[in-house]
């Protein structure tokens, strides 16, 4: 049901304010859950302490003051509760001054010392009609609390009669769990604790199980061939290779390499993850898995989701398997026309080994003649649709995806459990920790010298924004406003910009500029997360850190541990919310990315960090993966036993309603 349907009743004002949230229809009000929840603290004065959010209820005494200061009205009264007379202050309520000697009120507020308390809001209902559990929704300026209950309990009103249970009755009954309509009555309107818990623990369950059966329909779609022809390569030739590297593998990247080749020559199609941090050496893996593709007369593709990146996978690539006969070839829309031509055909008569290419690979006219391995790099950034059109491309392709969002073995083997999965846990050797330094405003002047000193030192330079250009509604700082700025601040040093508008011809020639070293300070956004290796940049100035998840600042940082030198990465916030300082202080105290990258599923869930949003599985909301492991197992356990109870009538509407809900694309 769109907003706008007649039977919500909710006028343009509302709707507008709804889809400011990102709320599209009435189910999405449904399940727009509270952040938390207010549990009314009604002791008595002898009992609060500073800080402490009280409610109480008592007599106005005498006169109340209102006056203005600093463009703010504060109102000032007495109320008479349990015996002891509160001060009371309340900012910006004008009609305070209304209230009258002896009229009796509630008033909900904070601590500010000995009796004294700095009021959020009053009413004249009694204290035992107040209610004990108030949800707090998370909300942009401007949209009040109530607008969003209001909104959520007028969607309620017109879809309770159609609410359908979506877990099985044999598992609502095993668990105890409520029916859909009750959990999301009582999440949004709970009576007392234990109705929370309950509404809470039944909507947990639902989004683990209907995650996890989401997964096994992956799987069952992912082992279309059951067979498929062993791929033989010559294992000494692949020796030789790994022989011919300037560093040696480490003991994690050996590991995978085993792994992967041992799926090569087996008779089953691989599909399999492999995942690292920031510089583990995933690409260098997966370089050697396409060398032994292309010694077994099949092709390899590596699938990139920037040029940035695919032309830096193409370069090295290229360099370390040209000298075996290897030919290496680049597929991207900023080549010109007879570029393109050329690669295509290379493509299709098979004298390419080993394409690399972004999502001109996908495109119809781009045809393989025997391709035999699949490379997706950063696999969170490709749709399940995507994965499958590539490899589709081929005749039962083997299958290898790389994360540099590592998360611990047992955790990934949970989430990822349509593909098997290769953790590199080691790290190269003479690779510094980058130094993070949380800096507590959104400017760098406390640290010019020390960014100056770098400069002076023939090193470059990143400066990361999250806008590109100043927007009303995101006051952050943005690219194009702090590069003239920077020009003029660093002059006689080259200051470069780059950003995701500008087209392919324009971000290659300003990122060659920089690895070139023509350019010393680059001013981007994240379009430099992955695929700049610029050994030479040791430094990174990131604006409005708070405004980035902990996971991609590791990435980005990544970006100044490309070699044997100190990195240096300045974060920039002028946030004071101390959860959003602790979340960052972990990028100071840590670069172990398997920790950060838990942090970052525990506090943002698991969308933006696994790429659930373009793996097509349904979202958690409620569901956290980093501390639900219970919950979570008892759920992937029973998606598994679902699947092999395919004609039972419960089963079949439960899997119906799944692919009606969930678009794998």
């Amino acid at each position: 049901m769109e907003l706008n349907d007649k039977r919500l009743k909710l006028t343009p004002k509302r709707i507008e304010a709804m889809e400011s949230l990102g709320i599209h229809n009435a189910e999405e009000l449904l399940t727009y859950y509270p952040f938390r929840y207010d549990i009314l603290n009604t002791s008595g004065p002898s009992s609060w302490k500073e800080k402490d959010r009280v409610t109480f209820e008592g007599t106005v005494t005498g006169r109340v003051t209102s006056n203005y200061f600093k463009g703010r009205n504060i109102a000032r009264f007495q109320v008479l509760s349990d015996d002891e007379v509160i001060a009371v202050t309340i900012f910006n309520r004008p009609w305070a001054k209304t209230l009258k000697d002896g009229e009796t009120i509630t008033v909900t507020g904070i601590v500010s010392g000995r009796n004294k308390v700095t009021a959020i809001n009053y009413n004249t209902k009694s204290l035992e009609e107040q209610s004990r559990i108030t949800p707090v929704y998370s909300v942009k300026a401007g949209i009040q609390q109530r607008t969003v209950r209001e909104c959520i309990k007028k969607a309620f009103a017109a879809l309770e009669d159609t609410i359908i249970d979506r877990v099985p009755i044999r598992y609502m009954r095993a668990y105890w769990l409520l029916n859909r309509k009750d959990a999301l009555h009582r999440i949004h309107e709970p009576q007392n604790e234990n109705d929370l818990k309950q509404a809470v623990r039944t909507l947990k369950y639902e989004e683990f199980l209907r995650y996890f059966a989401s997964i096994e329909l992956l799987k069952q779609d992912n082992r279309i061939y059951v067979y498929k022809p062993p791929r033989v390569f010559d294992r000494s030739r692949i020796d030789r290779i790994i022989a011919s590297l300037p560093y040696t593998l480490t003991e994690g990247q050996q590991s995978a390499l085993d792994d992967i080749l041992s799926d090569m020559a087996s008779s089953s199609v691989m599909y399999r993850l492999i995942q690292g941090d920031v510089g583990c050496g995933k690409t260098a893996v997966a370089a050697i898995a396409m060398a032994a593709a292309a010694d077994a007369g099949y092709q390899a593709a590596l699938l990139a989701p920037t040029e940035v990146l695919a032309r830096q996978h193409a370069s090295t690539i290229n360099g370390m398997l040209r000298p075996f006969g290897i030919r290496t070839v680049v597929l991207y829309s900023g080549l010109s026309a007879s570029e393109k031509q050329s690669v295509l055909a290379a493509m299709a008569d098979g004298s390419a080994d080993v394409i690399i290419g972004t999502h001109s690979l996908l495109q119809e006219q781009a045809q393989f003649r025997n391709l035999g391995l699949v490379v997706a790099d950063e696999q969170q950034r490709f749709g399940v649709n995507q994965r499958k059109t590539l490899r589709e491309k081929g005749s039962q392709a083997d299958f290898l995806l790389m994360s540099a969002t590592p998360i611990p073995r047992t955790l990934a083997s949970a989430l990822y459990g349509d593909m098997n999965v290769s953790t590199i846990e080691t790290m190269p050797s003479g690779r510094k920790p980058v130094q993070t330094i949380l800096i507590k405003e959104n400017s760098f002047r406390s640290v010019l010298p020390d960014i100056n000193e770098l400069l002076q030192q023939g090193r470059q330079l990143y400066v990361i924004t999250a806008a590109i250009e100043k927007h009303e509604e995101t006051p952050a700082r943005a690219a194009e406003d702090v590069y003239p700025i920077l020009v003029k601040l660093f002059h006689p040093y080259k200051v470069a910009l780059l950003h995701g508008r500008m087209s392919s011809q324009e971000k290659e020639a300003v990122m060659d500029q920089f690895a070139r070293n023509e350019a010393q300070v680059l001013v981007s956004t994240t379009v430099v997360e992955v695929g700049m290796n610029v050994v030479n940049a040791t430094g990174m100035i990131i604006y409005d850190a708070d405004r980035f998840g902990l996971s991609q600042l590791h990435q980005l940082r990544g970006r100044v541990q490309r070699g044997s030198e100190q990195g240096y990465c300045w974060m920039l916030t002028k946030s004071k919310d101390p959860d959003t300082l602790e979340r960052l202080q972990v990028l100071v105290d840590t670069d172990d990315g398997f920790r950060i990258s838990m942090e970052d599923l525990r506090l943002r869930g698991p969308g933006d960090i696994l790429g659930t949003r373009q793996s097509g599985l349904p979202d958690l909301v409620l569901g956290n993966l980093a501390e639900d492991t219970a919950i979570m197992n008892t759920a992937r356990k029973d998606a598994a036993e679902l699947m092999k109870d395919p004609d039972d009538p419960d089963v079949i509407l439960f899997f119906d309603q799944l692919k009606d809900a969930v678009r794998f694309d």
